[in-house]
């Protein structure tokens, strides 16, 4: 699973580092602006897709930023009014293994594939004894590279029209394709995002083929063997919480308190 994750991505500065088109709009006080430590399903999250121009479909395809709904909506999804998807589970992550055989995915896979950059992710584990209520207490912890780098996950997108309305506006969403752990990180969780290294970017967002289906597949070791797990303050549990104070350590000391012993 991947259901929060962390942010300091400027879509500017993406774009400019990819050599890719800025298409996210965002104006230095837009709601966007700025990091976001605790992205949950259902923000705006940023994207890169590779598309043809619109008005030049014989130019070769470029990369480009777009902000998206974290959260797929199915392009076949009733809407519940007008210009509005209507209300269901939200589908911010897909199963790599089955994304292509899957309705809500298979269109995507073909011919909607995007990349979802983060600076790291969240997964909880059940740590010592119960609370005072009886439930057990779960630690979060943060996946990032070690040297701070950002992570490329692999994604799908969608864009939404409601067919009763053509006058109004689409709504683009994505979702985060998952995999098996691999590695140390099979002690935090059974499942992981799926990362899609550069050397596959151009085969995985090629608007024109449908991906290789080696790059769905369950990654090597090696391939998360420089991204680390730590604990991080239980702070990130509300999504009402969002700020560098989320990836400190949590308070108190102890074995919580250091970097996973196994990684």
């Amino acid at each position: 699973m991947c259901g929060r994750y962390a942010t300091t991505t400027n879509p500017a500065r993406l774009a400019a580092e990819l050599d890719a088109l800025d298409e996210t709009g965002d104006r230095p006080d837009s709601k966007y602006a700025g990091p976001n430590y605790n992205v949950a399903p259902t923000n705006q999250v940023l994207t890169v897709v590779e598309r043809h121009d619109r008005d030049h479909a014989d130019d070769d395809p470029r990369l480009r930023v777009r902000r998206m709904r974290w959260g797929l909506i199915p392009v076949w999804a009733k809407a519940g009014e007008p210009g509005v998807p209507a209300k269901g589970k939200p589908l911010f992550n897909a199963r790599a293994d089955t994304a292509a055989t899957t309705a809500s995915f298979r269109d995507a896979v073909k011919k909607r594939r995007c990349l979802v950059p983060m600076d790291g992710w969240y997964e909880w584990v059940v740590e010592g004894d119960s609370d005072a209520k009886g439930k057990a207490v779960k630690q979060p912890y943060y996946m990032a590279h070690a040297d701070g780098s950002p992570l490329f996950m692999a994604g799908l997108w969608s864009v939404w029209r409601d067919r009763d309305h053509p006058d109004l506006a689409p709504i683009m969403s994505c979702t985060i394709l998952t995999t098996d752990a691999v590695g140390e990180l099979t002690h935090i969780h059974d499942r992981m995002p799926l990362p899609m290294p550069r050397e596959h970017w151009s085969a995985w967002l090629d608007p024109d083929h449908p991906a290789p289906h080696e790059l769905l597949e369950t990654p090597a070791p090696q391939a998360v063997s420089d991204i680390l797990a730590r604990p991080v303050s239980p702070l990130v549990n509300s999504v009402r919480n969002n700020g560098p104070e989320l990836l400190t350590p949590p308070a108190g000391g102890g074995p919580a308190s250091e970097q996973l012993s196994i990684l």
